[in-house]
């Protein structure tokens, strides 16, 4: 089952449940240096400008549980400078189709290709689009996960300055002919992800947390029209989830394990890199103790008084060790630590929210 819901029809599902899914496998996101460009980039879903000829692709997505290698070919190149952040993707498809015209419909009823932005990495209000082969569009604003209880989905919410152009290498609803897929040339307003008025959010030398997925369905034709394809029972059959970086579950609404995107102010051809730091990985290490939190409800019917009762401790990490404190209020609980590596006292609140002090 992947976690999506309707706005207008939210399935009410145990808070527990939906924050203690956790993979089986070891999550560590992927990461990408994006290069700054002073090169003027029409949105045309072609990527002809020698920017993006020159700026690396990501690695093949992979299957969203981490396992599994797709069927099809999806990769992604970025760029950025002072007002933008540019998004390329490259999706191979021998059946290009898309029924999808209205904006803010559910898009990946379709095949589509989906954008996950968290700018400050705190797994709150963060942004979703979508858009499929017709260059429809679904641009939604998510003030927590929907893990969280009083989650608060903004389906109203435009990207005010998006630009958004699609280029079928074959014919586009065409079933007498095998495609070779699509490509998506995508441009995000910084402007647009703003929290206050006058925040500066450009993310010179910063990195953001983001992710990509790209949701692939089984068709079946009638008379010549493209649908997704149903069992025997009248059901539609699961869709494929692809993504850049995996979660490890089938659900892309897992902030605190997306990808790293560096913003460097490097010109294009000047060799930099990023280091996920050492307080991201501390991080990661508190939200497994969140996740814990979660199930351990589930189980008992109430919250976990002592990290002890949910975790070995001490934890190391690159030679260091944290010792992660749990304290339970009237409201809520928090997970803290003191990180060895910066000082900085790192919290996460009930709610999933991660604070730095």
């Amino acid at each position: 089952m992947n976690f999506r819901f309707n706005f207008l029809s939210i399935i009410l599902i145990g808070t527990a449940v939906m924050g203690c899914a956790q993979s089986k496998i070891e999550i560590v996101p992927q990461t990408y240096v994006a290069v700054k460009t002073s090169e003027t980039i029409e949105i045309d879903g072609i990527a002809k400008e020698d920017a993006w000829k020159k700026a690396e692709w990501t690695n093949d997505f992979i299957d969203i549980e981490g396992d599994k290698t797709p069927t099809y070919q999806t990769r992604v190149k970025m760029l950025w400078d002072e007002n933008y952040f540019y998004i390329f993707a490259d999706i191979k498809e021998p059946h290009v189709w898309g029924t999808l015209k209205q904006r803010d419909t559910i898009i990946f009823y379709n095949n589509d290709f989906e954008i996950f932005i968290d700018p400050d990495g705190d797994t709150h209000n963060y942004y979703e689009l979508e858009i499929n082969a017709l260059n429809t569009v679904w641009d939604l604003f998510l003030g927590k996960p929907y893990r969280e209880i009083n989650n608060a989905v903004l389906n109203d919410w435009n990207c005010t300055g998006l630009k958004s152009a699609v280029h079928v290498k074959g014919t586009l609803n065409n079933s007498k002919d095998i495609d070779e897929g699509w490509t998506m040339e995508m441009t995000i307003p910084f402007k647009a992800l703003r929290m206050g008025f006058n925040q500066n959010n450009v993310p010179k030398d910063q990195f953001w947390r983001v992710n990509f997925s790209r949701v692939n369905w089984d068709f079946e034709l009638n008379r010549g029209t493209y649908s997704r394809k149903k069992d025997n029972t009248g059901k539609f059959l699961p869709e494929y989830n692809w993504v850049w970086s995996p979660t490890g579950v089938i659900n892309m609404h897992v902030p605190e394990l997306w990808g790293y995107v560096y913003f460097s102010s490097k010109d294009i051809g000047q060799e930099d890199t990023f280091v996920i730091p050492n307080d991201e990985k501390v991080k990661w290490e508190l939200y497994k103790l969140y996740r814990a939190q979660k199930a351990y409800y589930e189980i008992h019917d109430n919250w976990a008084t002592s990290v002890d009762l949910i975790a070995k401790t001490p934890i190391l990490i690159d030679g260091k060790t944290i010792s992660p404190n749990l304290e339970n209020y009237h409201l809520g609980w928090t997970i803290s630590v003191k990180s060895p590596f910066s000082d900085k006292v790192l919290f996460i609140k009930e709610d999933g929210k991660f604070i730095e002090q």
